[in-house]
Formats: C-alpha cells, sequence, structure tokens
C-alpha cells in the first residue's frame, strides 16, 4: 500500500478537485491542511530536496502577490524560501502531494495516476 499525503488548505477549489480525484480512485490518503495544523521547516526542507524553490511557491496567490519586491526576491533560495513558507504557508502550490516520498505539487492526475498504477 503507497503511503500518501495531500497538503493544502480544505476550501481550495482546486484542493476540492484532488479530494474528489482521488475519493473517485479508491486511493487512501492523509491530508494535511497547513493552515490549521501549521507545517515545519524541516518538512519544507524534505520538499526542497525534492523541488526547486521556485516551484514550491505558487506565484499567482494573493499572498505571493501582496508580499514586497524583496520579500519574492526570496523565494530563489532554498534557505530564505523556507522562512516565507513558514510565515505564509498559503503560498505552498496546491495541491502538494506525497507518495511514497515522490513529491507532486499542483492537481496533476496524469501524473499521479501515472505513479499509483492507476487510469487517469
Amino acid at each position: 500500500m503507497m503511503n500518501t499525503k495531500i497538503y493544502g488548505i480544505k476550501n481550495c477549489d482546486t484542493m476540492k478537485k484532488a479530494f474528489n480525484w482521488l475519493a473517485e480512485h479508491k486511493v487512501n490518503y492523509t491530508f494535511i491542511d497547513y493552515r490549521v495544523e501549521g507545517i515545519t521547516k524541516k518538512k519544507i526542507g524534505e520538499w526542497l530536496k525534492k523541488v526547486k524553490p521556485e516551484e514550491l511557491v505558487n506565484t499567482k496567490s494573493t499572498t505571493f502577490k501582496e508580499l514586497t519586491d524583496r520579500e519574492k526576491e526570496l523565494i530563489k533560495n532554498e534557505e530564505t524560501v523556507a522562512d516565507l513558507v513558514l510565515l505564509n504557508p498559503t503560498m505552498i502550490k496546491r495541491p502538494l502531494i506525497e507518495i511514497d516520498g515522490d513529491v507532486y505539487l499542483g492537481y496533476k492526475p496524469v501524473d499521479w495516476a501515472v505513479r499509483m498504477n492507476l487510469d487517469a
């Protein structure tokens, strides 16, 4: 059985699509709402070993757009992006899904299906 975790915000429309897809495909998963439960710098560091800092951040989010130009520059560096995301977890691209340690960003059911050996 695969260890699948999905990180995001419960009320996000993209998250709802992801939840529906996972339910349709009968995928067991653990949901972590980082707005409610928070996120650790250690976890962010684990993700940054697998994805680039600028991939982790949703630059189209309202939260990102409200940052100063100086703060926006911080997403280019692993250390500074971790601190920035820790303060503003809603900037993390949603959903972030871990499948047996692999990290997928955004709603990409075809990628998930391939990784889980399912039909998209």
